[in-house]
């Protein structure tokens, strides 16, 4: 073997493939935190619709 050939990582893919692949990524990524966004708001749904309950205190204060 000839060790003067450098070896290719792969096809060189034009510009124009690269921003498609980039675009794609990108709507991928947006819709993954749409729906990221979409459990947050059921889950502040779900607490909103649970009354506020005080939290209990002793009438008597702490020594320490």
């Amino acid at each position: 073997m000839d060790g003067s050939k450098g070896k290719s990582a792969g096809p060189i893919e034009p510009a124009s493939d690269l921003s498609e692949i980039a675009a794609k990524c990108a709507a991928s990524n947006l819709l993954d935190v749409a729906a990221q966004l979409a459990c947050l708001a059921e889950d502040l749904k779900a607490l909103a619709a649970r009354p506020i309950e005080p939290i209990p205190t002793s009438a008597e204060p702490d020594p320490f």
